[in-house]
């Protein structure tokens, strides 16, 4: 059955998001942006907001791909409060482009994860096994010995993903463009999705 008139043009609005979005990211690559893909992740922890850089690792309609250890403190945040909230800011755009997404976070399937842990550098899927992320850290060096030990424990073949390691995708029910101006005239357009599901876009003032 074919979506109804106004279900097709929601699904349409959400489309124009991501499309915007896509557009606005090769824009920044194109400029020259050092790292486009950062944006800054918040999340709630013990009442109180926490915000960190990671870095985009995919967008497609399901939403924002991002991947992390999953015994880190931003993961165990995560479960806890399965919200999130993006941020990116691209200087190299006009008077600067920031987006801001908002939305439930799911963990990817294993096969995903799997997958594009397979691409990493295989100097950082050592890390991914060396790191107890977020924990104290007594000493460098214990850091350069758990390295050493894995890197040793892997010599003979591929790295596998660590089952404490995988990714995450952010299913946005609001995304917002900030266009920098002049004056601080600037211009804000807000595509949000309501209970229902259907999605509606409108202006804010600056």
């Amino acid at each position: 059955m074919n979506p109804s008139p106004p279900a097709a043009a929601a699904a349409a609005l959400y489309q124009t998001a991501l499309d915007t979005f896509s557009d606005l990211l090769a824009q920044a690559q194109a400029a020259g942006d050092p790292e486009p893909t950062a944006m800054t992740l918040a999340t709630l922890g013990e009442g109180r907001p926490h915000a960190r850089i990671v870095l985009l690792k995919g967008v497609d309609a399901r939403g924002f791909r991002f991947y992390t250890n999953y015994a880190s403190a931003k993961a165990g945040e995560l479960d806890a409060s399965a919200w999130a909230a993006l941020c990116f800011h691209w200087k190299t755009l006009r008077q600067g482009v920031q987006v801001r997404v908002e939305g439930r976070v799911e963990k990817l399937a294993a096969a995903e994860s799997d997958a594009y842990f397979a691409t990493r550098p295989r100097g950082s899927q050592l890390g991914a096994w060396a790191s107890l992320q977020s924990q104290p850290l007594p000493d460098p060096a214990q850091f350069e010995a758990r390295y050493a030990q894995f890197e040793q424990r892997f010599a003979a073949g591929e790295v596998a993903r660590p089952p404490h390691w995988g990714g995450y995708l952010v299913v946005p029910d609001r995304i917002e463009f900030w266009y920098g101006a002049q004056f601080r005239l600037h211009e804000r357009q807000v595509y949000a999705r309501d209970a229902a599901g259907i999605w509606s876009c409108g202006m804010l003032y600056p």
